[in-house]
């Protein structure tokens, strides 16, 4: 009797033991099966299409075309003749090792790119042929494709996923296209869309059978959403072209919307050169960190330059606000300003005005390092306590957002410097003061800015004390964003009334300033000139290179429509290229047209190279 009830017992403890252990499998488990792992299904990928690319005015800029890869799943590989298969595919032994050893190491259960990118002539012939080859097959790939071969620092490139993406990333498989830069990057997954699985049953010669599980695991694809960007392409076009033979970079925003017009790097390269069975060899010389252009930098928005004697506006308005100067306030100039008592401690001017009192309008208009210098030294000493007040100063300047990651709809971005009283507490071992760092008064000192700060700067100028975070998507399925970070105002620390003479004196500056050359008809320009001096450590000494061009202006005086900032390094004055330069742009923007007045200008801007003088320290 008790044998049979031990037996009885273990008969149901073995039951409930199985039992319990079906019940995980199928119910607790089965919930986050994934098939894949089955060595009997094989799944099919149904990749959506990518999302188109539109400028403000509905231009097409990334567009779709098809490609075709060969896919390998290890597991699936059945002995073949080798020397045959890589005869068919024009590759060699080698490359086949290679590839199948990288496959087998990324997973043996899942499929990834063998050979990618198959011309439309060798997909045709290779469709019959590779059935005899198990494990591999031919898979359509959507790759993009570039209309108009402008803004690759703005749109970016997509680029093959690699096995440690994929493993960190389930929703990729290796060898998948995934965005790598621009807004293929920043908007990945709203451009890709959605991929579509569809899972085959094989039998035991790995033949498909039919549906796994009446495709009870099996989904649809969805296809990417389209983008509308704020560029305006016809812009970005014409602004690349200026630029052809320079370094340096070009911002132009909407000062009404932080939207941005026009994001130009130079040099750049053709997107289409990122794309096909040659972006391999194109991308390494591209992104050969010896190459001087550097053409993937994007030095609109990562390049950090001292912004010159644009950042003088900045020293008024805080002036201004802090009540140390006012519109009557006036210095006088000696060809300089002297900071010490020490020959040496002189700063040069060459705002021709010697001996005689210098308003504020006139010290803008014609760029007055004294009267900045003088004003500078007002805000940091203003109550004797030097920390303090730089401190105070630095605060009125990021309120323009300087100094900080600004927080635009790009990947890419360099914050700037703007020092501060504890910055300069931990450098200086003696009691400094304004004197000391002198410098910054005319943008130059540790004062760093890049090309969109500044834009972003003369946008908050033309807004009278505001500003829109800048940003570079407009619409996304025909829908406008509506994201609070890019249209919400963000106030400066400035009070609106001390930007009327600010506007007034940067008006001056293309009427009779350093900018008067440059006017254009029937357009009301207000700007700043600024040349900075620039340095490079050359054989482990410092060398001062020829001088970088600068420009910050919007137009029209009145509802500006545009606000920009230009970099050219070593182009010199500021008046003699950065100037010209954007008046064309504001011209073509504003008018649609360069008139015939401004051809000469326009055909010297066209012409003009300085790969000369980049040369001489490559």
């Amino acid at each position: 009797m008790k044998r049979s009830f031990l037996l009885y017992f273990l008969i149901t403890l073995i039951g409930i033991i199985f039992i319990a252990r079906l019940f995980q499998l199928q119910i607790i488990r089965g919930a986050n099966y994934d098939p894949i792992r089955n060595s009997a299904v094989k799944i099919k990928y149904d990749y959506p299409e990518r999302g188109y690319v539109y400028d403000r005015n509905e231009t097409l800029l990334v567009a779709n075309q098809l490609s075709y890869d060969i896919m390998i799943q290890p597991n699936k590989v059945s002995p073949l003749d080798t020397l045959e298969f890589c005869d068919l595919l024009k590759i060699d032994k080698e490359y086949f090792l290679k590839s199948f050893r990288r496959a087998e190491k990324y997973a043996t259960y899942k499929p990834s790119v063998f050979l990618k990118q198959l011309s439309k002539e060798d997909f045709a012939f290779l469709q019959e042929k590779l059935q005899k080859f198990k494990g591999f097959y031919i898979q359509k790939r959507i790759i993009r494709e570039y209309p108009v071969k402008v803004a690759a620092n703005v749109l970016g490139y997509i680029g093959e996923v690699n096995e440690n993406m994929a493993k960190i990333n389930n929703y990729y498989q290796q060898g998948e296209l995934i965005g790598k830069d621009g807004i293929e990057r920043q908007y990945e997954k709203i451009l890709r869309g959605k991929k579509g699985k569809k899972f085959l049953s094989l039998n035991r010669f790995n033949t498909v059978t039919g549906s796994y599980l009446k495709g009870t695991y099996d989904t649809l694809s969805q296809n990417g959403k389209d983008l509308t960007l704020t560029l305006d392409i016809k812009l970005q076009a014409y602004a690349q072209k200026l630029m052809s033979g320079k370094r340096g970079g070009i911002v132009a925003i909407e000062p009404t919307t932080g939207e941005i017009l026009a994001l130009v790097t130079a040099p750049s390269y053709d997107p289409n050169m990122l794309v096909g069975r040659k972006r391999s060899k194109n991308s390494n010389f591209l992104m050969d960190p010896k190459n001087p252009d550097k053409p993937t930098y994007d030095r609109a928005l990562m390049a950090q330059y001292a912004p010159g004697s644009p950042f003088k506006m900045m020293n008024a308005l805080i002036g201004l606000q802090e009540n140390v100067i006012n519109s009557n306030t006036n210095f006088k100039c000696y060809e300089g300003y002297q900071y010490g008592r020490r020959k040496n401690e002189f700063m040069g001017c060459h705002c021709g005005i010697i001996g005689k009192p210098i308003y504020l309008k006139t010290a803008i208009a014609r760029s007055c390092n004294s009267y900045f210098s003088n004003t500078f030294k007002r805000i940091v000493e203003k109550d004797n306590r030097p920390s303090e007040g730089l401190n105070s100063w630095s605060e009125h300047v990021k309120s323009f957002g300087l100094g900080n990651y600004l927080g635009y709809d790009l990947p890419a971005g360099a914050s700037g410097r703007i020092p501060t009283g504890t910055f300069y507490d931990g450098r200086i071992n003696y009691r400094w003061n304004a004197s000391s760092i002198i410098s910054n008064a005319i943008g130059q000192g540790d004062v760093e800015t890049t090309p969109i700060q500044l834009a972003n700067f003369t946008a908050a100028i033309a807004n009278k004390g505001y500003f829109y975070t800048p940003h570079i998507l407009k619409q996304i399925d025909k829908t406008p964003i509506e994201d609070p970070k890019f249209t919400i105002p963000k106030k400066t620390t400035i009070d609106k009334k001390h930007f009327s003479p600010i506007i007034e004196a940067m008006h001056e500056v293309f009427k009779t300033g350093t900018g008067k050359w440059s006017q254009v008809n029937g357009i009301e320009i207000c700007g700043k000139t600024g040349t900075v001096e620039n340095f490079a450590n050359i054989n482990g000494k410092k060398t001062q290179l020829k001088d970088h061009s600068i420009l910050i202006a919007f137009a029209p005086k009145k509802n500006p429509k545009i606000a920009l900032a230009i970099f050219v390094e070593n182009g010199g004055y500021g008046s003699t290229i950065a100037a010209p330069i954007s008046s064309l742009l504001i011209e073509k923007y504003i008018s649609g047209s360069i008139s015939k007045a401004n051809k000469n200008r326009e055909q010297r801007m066209l012409n003009l190279s300085l790969e000369k003088t980049y040369s001489q320290f490559n």
